[in-house]
C-alpha cells in the first residue's frame, strides 16, 4: 500500500510506525507537522487568533498547518491507499476533509481525551475512521479502540540487573505535581531510591524531590534513564484513563510499574505482580513491590501492543 502518516511528533514515536510499515512492504511517507512553525506577521494578527479561539474555535496555526500539510500532498504522483492522522486535533478542520481528495481511505487516531482536548471533536466527522484511546470517548463517540504501543525493546538493554534508581518518571509540569510530591514522600520515607524529572518553561530550582528541566530531553536521553530504572512510574491526568506510552515502555523493557491509573486493571497484561496501583491522595508502596522478579506475561497478549499489533488492528480492519 501507499500510505501517508500525517503527525505532531515531537519525541520521534511515530516513526516506529512508519518504520515497521516499511518492514511490511508498504511505502510511507511521513509528514511532521511539527517543523511547520507559525510567525504571527504581526501584533494584530496575535489579538486576532486570540479572538478566534475564545468565541469561534478556530486558531491560525492550527490552519498554518492544514495549508502546509496539503501542499505536501499535492506533491505526491498518485492517490494513498491510506492517509493516518495523529494529533488531528492541531490541524483545522476543513484541511482535514481535503485530505480525502489525497486518499482511498483516511483513518484519524488520538491519543488524548476529548475533557482534555476539546478541538478533537471539532475534527472527528471529517475521517472515514477514528481509533482513541479513550475508552470514555470511543463509546460517546462511536470511534474504535487503539491503545498507545510498545516501542521499546529488553533486548537493548546489557545488565538488566543493574539499576542507577529505583523509580523513575519523567513529565511536563501540570496539576500532577503535587501528586508527584507525594509519592516522592513516600519512596524517601522508606529509602527507595528515585529519579523525578519535570519540565518546566520557567526555570526552578532542583531539589532532594524533583529535578526541574527548561529544554525537552530527547527521545534517546529518556531512554537512557528509563533503561537505568528498576520501575517506571506513570501518573495519569485528571480526567484521562487511556494508558499512556509509560505503560508500554514498562511492557517493552519488562519493567514493574507503579501507576495511580485504576483501569490498567482492566487489560489483559495487568499482573499485580508487575503493576502496583496506587492512590494518588494517599500512596503507599510496599518495599516488597521491588523484592519479587517481573513476570513475563504470554507472547500473544504481548505482541497484540507492540507497534506490529497496533497496525495489524488500525489498518487491517
Amino acid at each position: 500500500m501507499n500510505i501517508t502518516l500525517i503527525s505532531l511528533d515531537n519525541l520521534g514515536l511515530n516513526d516506529h510506525i512508519k518504520t515497521n510499515l516499511e518492514k511490511q512492504g508498504h511505502t510511507v511517507k511521513h509528514i511532521n507537522f511539527r517543523d511547520y512553525k507559525y510567525k504571527y506577521p504581526s501584533v494584530f494578527h496575535k489579538a486576532y487568533n486570540f479572538v478566534l479561539k475564545a468565541f469561534f474555535q478556530t486558531n491560525l496555526k492550527h490552519q498554518h498547518h492544514g495549508n502546509e500539510i496539503l501542499k505536501e500532498l499535492k506533491k505526491n504522483n498518485e492517490i494513498q491507499d491510506v492517509i493516518l492522522t495523529i494529533k488531528g486535533d492541531f490541524i483545522d478542520p476543513k484541511s482535514t476533509l481535503e485530505f480525502k481528495k489525497y486518499a482511498k481511505k483516511t483513518i484519524g487516531f488520538f491519543n488524548d481525551n476529548t475533557y482534555r482536548c476539546p478541538n478533537i471533536k471539532r475534527v472527528l466527522p471529517c475521517y472515514d475512521e477514528v481509533y482513541s484511546f479513550e475508552k470514555e470517548d470511543c463509546e460517546k463517540f462511536n470511534l474504535k479502540f487503539a491503545s498507545n504501543w510498545i516501542y521499546t525493546s529488553n533486548a537493548n538493554i546489557a545488565d538488566k540487573n543493574t539499576f542507577d534508581y529505583n523509580v523513575f518518571s519523567i513529565f511536563s509540569i501540570d496539576k500532577r505535581i503535587s501528586i508527584l510530591i507525594r509519592i516522592a514522600e513516600e519512596l524517601k520515607s522508606k529509602n527507595i531510591n528515585f529519579k523525578f524529572i519535570t519540565y518546566s518553561k520557567k526555570h526552578k530550582v532542583s531539589d532532594d524531590k524533583i529535578t526541574y528541566i527548561n529544554k525537552f530531553l530527547t527521545l534517546s536521553e529518556v531512554d537512557d534513564y528509563v533503561s537505568r530504572s528498576k520501575v517506571l512510574l506513570d501518573i495519569n491526568r485528571a480526567g484521562q484513563i487511556g494508558l499512556t506510552f509509560r505503560v508500554f515502555e514498562s511492557l517493552g523493557l519488562e519493567k514493574k510499574l507503579i501507576t495511580t491509573n485504576s483501569d490498567i486493571k482492566n487489560y489483559d497484561f495487568y499482573n499485580p505482580n508487575n503493576i502496583l496501583i496506587i492512590d494518588e491522595k494517599n500512596p503507599e508502596i510496599p518495599v516488597a513491590f521491588f523484592e519479587n522478579e517481573y513476570e513475563k506475561i504470554p507472547d500473544e497478549i504481548f505482541r497484540k501492543y507492540t507497534v506490529d499489533g497496533w497496525i495489524d488492528l488500525v489498518f487491517k480492519n
